[in-house]
């Protein structure tokens, strides 16, 4: 099992040197479905909220260089074979850090905790926010919850309507050629039907 805490030590001032926030850090099995583990990077630029493909590439990138240089010097950061998969969090983002629950109040957000707190383990309602270290949702089933943030086992947005008009506009540069080339094939189709 590889040490997150280790991986986050080494991934993150990489992050931070071109500019982005990390946002998580997770092993998981890879999705070829080859038994093999990926190493799962989600970081955001902060004046967007999002990364997009040249600086997910530019971070994977960076990433790489230092853990093979690591890794040549005799450290053992991941035993076995796995892929580095960097993406942006995406609209329906997970919550891992404390800012996460103050910038996302009032949104719709599922949370499962490591153990019951107040008789609840899972949680879906409003995000009512973070006052310290206590966490406060208005749950569909239980009313208004406040338990410890540490106690969160995972915590996600809920794609709503509401999200996704608050949600800054993902880069779109590049779309009217995507569009157009739907278009064409779409024609094509049609044509030899």
């Amino acid at each position: 099992m590889a040490d997150i805490t280790r991986l986050t030590q080494i991934i993150e001032p990489e992050a931070k040197a071109l500019g982005f926030d990390l946002v998580r850090v997770k092993m998981m099995p890879s999705e070829a479905g080859d038994g093999g583990q990926a190493l799962q990077i989600m970081a955001e630029d902060p004046a967007t909220g999002q990364l997009v493909i040249e600086q997910c590439a530019a971070l994977s990138r960076r990433v790489s260089d230092a853990m093979d240089a690591l890794e040549e010097r005799g450290e053992v950061l991941i035993a076995g074979a796995y892929h580095l998969e960097v993406s942006s969090p995406g609209i329906d983002r997970p919550l891992t850090r404390p800012k996460d629950y103050a910038n996302w109040a009032g949104h719709e957000t599922r949370v499962s905790m490591d153990r019951a707190w107040d008789g609840q383990r899972n949680l879906r309602g409003t995000l009512k926010g973070i006052d310290g270290d206590m966490v406060t949702i208005d749950d569909r089933k239980a009313g208004v919850v406040s338990f410890p943030l540490d106690m969160i086992h995972s915590a996600q947005l809920v794609l709503t309507d509401e999200l996704i008009a608050a949600t800054r506009p993902l880069d779109t540069s590049g779309v009217e050629e995507v569009i157009g080339g739907v278009e064409d094939i779409v024609e094509e189709e049609e044509a030899q039907d």
